[in-house]
């Protein structure tokens, strides 16, 4: 069986709605807006990339996705891998064409049959409706959070308000760095 990862940028408060600055959204951006950058703090990302053998996204974040991280060099890794887009409503021929092998899953059972294929890590960003369902649905195996001092009020948060069991988690990584974010790894205890 195959590892899911959702990787996050969240706050304090539990957003994780628009961190690098998609437009509409009254947070946009916050991730680079309050804190000093530094590097270090982000090195998890390009662990992620060459860990990861295919990525997940939700329409939303794969429509943000699809039109900047073709071309950009810091998700050059991601280009090659196979992308799943887990949506209702996204027709085949809206995919992309230049980054590289996509496919559409209609449902989580889908998710759950890819995850029961050979194959290594599938690596989740972005998609916070997807991250909640997948979540809800006991399909995510571990969790790389990016965890920011900021509490932003409004927005998408990571985890659902659903009435449900509670799940244990195991740290199995963390750090602090200067600028107060912390990064934290969670297994998902079966």
């Amino acid at each position: 069986m195959r590892t899911l990862i959702s990787s996050a940028f969240v706050s304090l408060d539990g957003v994780v709605e628009a961190p690098g600055g998609e437009s509409g959204y009254r947070n946009a951006g916050w991730t680079f807006k309050h804190l000093e950058f530094l590097p270090e703090a982000y090195a998890i990302k390009g662990a992620e990339q060459e860990e990861a053998t295919a990525m997940l996204l939700g329409r939303v974040s794969y429509e943000a996705f699809s039109t900047v991280w073709p071309g950009m060099e810091d998700f050059a890794g991601y280009k090659a891998m196979p992308k799943y887009v887990v949506s209702t409503t996204l027709a085949e021929d809206e995919l992309v064409d230049d980054w590289g092998p996509i496919s559409v899953l209609r449902s989580l059972d889908e998710v759950a049959a890819l995850k029961r294929t050979e194959g290594g890590p599938i690596i989740v960003h972005g998609s916070a409706s997807l991250n909640r369902a997948l979540s809800d649905a006991g399909l995510i195996d571990r969790y790389h959070l990016l965890v920011f001092p900021l509490l932003l009020g409004a927005g998408k948060r990571l985890f659902s308000a659903s009435d449900k069991d509670a799940r244990t988690l195991k740290l199995v990584e963390h750090e602090v760095y200067a600028n107060g974010i912390q990064k934290n790894v969670f297994d998902v205890v079966r």
